[in-house]
């Protein structure tokens, strides 16, 4: 969390990020079906993912999609968008409210499988575009306002993901009413 004292790459961030939540899916991939410890789980990667994704979006890969000049390095980008597309997807299968079962686990290891691989692919490709198009300076100011982000996130206690549902629903009811009066 941002705490206001020494700034951090927003590289080593993403990189941290990317070990808590994996160490959080070989927790998961120890639990038997049916053990709600899955669930927590579950629940605890979604937040975090959510979040990570949302604020990588914004602050992050916002920045290398605009600065980008050669074609395979806007289709790593788009690459990446499309990876954390995915990855939502898969996110909201598991919040079905089902039992922590048979399937439950398998959408679960999926999802882990696939943020291993685009963790992998990130690390590398898209690490070595931001190298070269954003100086320490920048990569430093975005992991400033990433870890701000991030503590307003936390603060709200929603994630990202959840914040962005209820502006969604409200969007939702006020476009309703507009429709309504016409």
């Amino acid at each position: 969390m941002y705490t206001g004292d020494a700034i951090v790459n927003v590289l080593d961030i993403i990189k941290q990020e990317h070990r808590e939540v994996s160490d959080l899916f070989d927790e998961a991939e120890k639990c038997e079906p049916g053990d709600e410890r899955i669930h927590e789980l579950a629940r605890e990667i979604e937040q975090k993912l959510s979040t990570h994704l949302s604020i990588e979006e914004r602050l992050f890969y916002s920045q290398l999609r605009d600065r980008a000049e050669e074609t395979e390095e806007r289709v790593d980008v788009f690459e990446a968008y499309t990876e954390h597309a995915a990855a939502r997807s898969l996110m909201d299968m598991l919040n079905s409210g089902r039992k922590p079962d048979e399937k439950f686990k398998a959408e679960l290891q999926v999802l882990g499988e696939n943020v291993t691989h685009h963790v992998k692919e990130e690390e590398s490709k898209v690490f070595d575009i931001a190298r070269e198009y954003l100086d320490q300076d920048e990569l430093e100011q975005i992991g400033e306002a990433w870890e701000k982000a991030k503590a307003r996130a936390q603060k709200a206690g929603t994630g990202a993901r959840g914040a962005a549902r209820k502006k969604s629903v409200r969007g939702t009811t006020t476009t309703s009413r507009t429709k309504s009066r016409r």
